[in-house]
């Protein structure tokens, strides 16, 4: 839980690093918070309600814990558009958001890990 806070504290901090574990924390905290808000949208008869009101809030966090993970890998925020290339561009995302951390310091920070 500490990991989802601290995403949601540095909602628009685009600078920096941000480890595995940090990311990947975020992401399964909100899915578990999006499908909790889903059940009671529909529960409620009023879906997509919670839902996209959670899916705005946390927009921002979501994409900034992103573009902080690719820094970590050694590689560009915008690397996150070729995400846009149908099919082939999520996995490549995927691909490079589970990629290990660069062991020395990069251009974009020094290593979250130590």
């Amino acid at each position: 839980m500490d990991w989802y806070l601290k995403v949601l504290q540095n909602y628009v901090g685009f600078q920096g690093r941000a480890r595995r574990k940090e990311y990947w924390m975020f992401a399964l905290f909100s899915a578990i918070v999006s499908i909790v808000l889903a059940i009671l949208d529909m529960v409620l008869s009023i879906y997509p309600l919670l839902t996209g009101i959670y899916a705005l809030a946390v927009l921002l966090p979501s994409l900034a814990v992103v573009v902080r993970r690719l820094h970590d890998t050694g590689r560009s925020g915008w690397w996150y558009f070729i995400g846009l290339i149908p099919l082939i561009g999520g996995i490549i995302v995927l691909v490079f958001l589970c990629t290990d951390s660069q062991e020395n310091d990069n251009q974009y920070g020094p290593n979250p890990k130590i």
